[in-house]
């Protein structure tokens, strides 16, 4: 690295040894993971009967008050993804299915009416007419560049998704709902976190400001809504062809985004005690929200119940006045109540040794996640891994991390019952009441790479361990199912048309 390199690394925050370990892994590719098996029901996965379910739920409004909760929304980025279809066809004219779909159902849309009036006003027609005249194609590109409502810029929080009688609503305001319904402290104080792509922020923050009086008079809260962006500081480096590191026309390094285990920083700059993290397009009207809302409840009351008992057994492995039978008692609730995979050699150590371990199992940031049944193709998500020091665990996994030529772990990975929702409640302070440095807890060796060019160049580029994948490697996971009902993603604009979306 030159004196240039040297100077751009310092200014993003970023250190030498950083940028060779990232050279380092781009060098050696990814590291696959080991599965073990899948995490089933009865084996890493909890199915709670309607009576544990209310147990929960009433957990929870018991002890909340005693609580401080955070919604953390990823909303970064554009909705360019979720138009994929339509840009292809202002490209090329072709009808296909999809834009078949898309003109039937258009009066469906929450942003017809806007839609509408921006087509009115740029042709002088109404959607129906254009529609007559077989001008689809300046219809769709009404809805997405930037002379009618450019969706395709707009990231999908600010995007018109469902629609009511007398309203329509964006998915942002959904979130601030939801919010409103379960994570809401004990003062009346519903906290949100977006993390945003710096030229959205303030379209973000003009629209909160547009809507917040009237949702904290509607539900009887007071919204502490907080933004952040990812950190230059979490850009990776890439490696040309040739291995080494990759320049753009200017000379300078290429760096770039680190994907969304980047978030990992914003989640720990954040210092909130319990988080609940949701995607930004995962989310129904509020007349479908009630299955969502009372899981999230149960997740939430699960994760207290668990929180305190490790607290109660922590405070006694600190003092250090434990029996034997104690730590018997501690080590069945690490195996059965927190799914902690202990190896059987801990029970030839001492009262000493035993005590160190037990602390070290406990004392570490937890979070419960759903788990949504899979009923369709296998996809990343729960399964029971060994790391690169033989420790078992449960971890959420993607397909990207799975070396699918091995026959062993291409059988595991499609013997997988359930998928990964995004559905997670984290406890994130120790049993002192201090925050955890939750970048302690990154396995590294999860980052993924991939082949991408630039400028007609070939280049390998590295992702950073998942948010939710290799990002909280070390934490406590315990996995529970929850309803499909819950999971309702918006990956496309015709999902919008399903029926958990009208």
């Amino acid at each position: 690295m030159n004196k240039q390199d040297l100077e751009q690394i310092k200014e993003r925050n970023v250190t030498e040894e950083q940028v060779e370990r990232q050279v380092a892994q781009l060098k050696r590719g990814t590291t696959f993971v080991k599965l073990i098996r899948p995490a089933t029901i009865g084996d890493g996965i909890l199915k709670m009967s309607p009576e544990q379910v209310d147990e929960m739920n009433q957990t929870f409004d018991a002890d909340k008050e005693y609580y401080q909760f955070t919604k953390f929304v990823p909303a970064s980025g554009a909705a360019s993804r979720m138009f994929k279809d339509l840009f292809a066809f202002i490209e090329n004219g072709v009808e296909t299915k999809f834009t078949e779909i898309f003109f039937a159902h258009i009066h469906s849309f929450a942003f017809f009416d806007d839609l509408n009036e921006a087509v009115k006003k740029l042709y002088g027609h109404d959607i129906d007419n254009m529609v007559k005249e077989g001008r689809q194609v300046d219809v769709v590109k009404a809805l997405l560049l930037d002379e009618g409502l450019g969706y395709g810029k707009l990231p999908k929080a600010l995007l018109k998704f469902h629609h009511y009688e007398h309203f329509n609503r964006l998915a942002l305001e959904e979130h601030l709902v939801e919010a409103a319904r379960y994570a809401t402290s004990n003062d009346g104080t519903a906290r949100l976190h977006f993390t945003v792509s710096p030229e959205h922020e303030q379209p973000f923050k003009d629209t909160v400001a547009r809507l917040i009086d009237s949702y904290e008079k509607q539900y009887g809260v007071r919204y502490d809504i907080s933004y952040s962006c990812q950190k230059p500081s979490t850009d990776t480096v890439a490696i040309d062809a040739e291995g080494n590191l990759f320049r753009e026309s200017n000379g300078k390094l290429l760096f770039r985004p680190g994907g969304h285990g980047a978030l990992i920083e914003n989640l720990n700059d954040l210092g909130q005690e319990i988080v609940f993290i949701k995607n930004i397009d995962n989310i129904v009207p509020e007349t479908r929200m009630e299955a969502t809302v009372t899981y999230k409840k149960v997740l939430a009351g699960l994760l207290l119940r668990l929180q305190q008992q490790s607290f109660e057994y922590l405070e006694m492995l600190d003092n250090g006045d434990v029996t034997e039978e104690d730590l018997r008692e501690i080590m069945a609730f690490a195996k059965e109540q927190l799914m902690i995979e202990i190896p059987g050699f801990v029970e030839q150590y001492d009262i000493y040794e035993k005590t160190d371990f037990l602390y070290g199992c406990l004392n570490r940031p937890m979070r419960v996640c759903g788990m949504v049944k899979n009923e369709g193709e296998p996809g990343g998500g729960p399964f029971w891994v060994k790391n690169m020091d033989d420790e078992i665990s449960l971890q959420i996994i993607e397909s990207s991390q799975i070396d699918h030529n091995k026959e062993d772990q291409e059988a595991i990975f499609k013997g997988s019952t359930h998928f990964n929702p995004v559905d997670l409640v984290c406890g994130c302070w120790n049993y002192k009441g201090e925050a955890f440095n939750l970048t302690d807890y990154v396995d590294p060796n999860t980052g993924f790479v991939s082949s991408k060019s630039k400028d007609g160049r070939e280049l390998k580029a590295l992702e950073l361990p998942g948010l939710w994948n290799g990002a909280m490697a070390d934490w406590i996971t315990v996995f529970v199912e929850v309803p499909i009902e819950t999971f309702n993603p918006v990956k496309t604009v015709n999902d919008l048309l399903k029926p958990m979306h009208n």
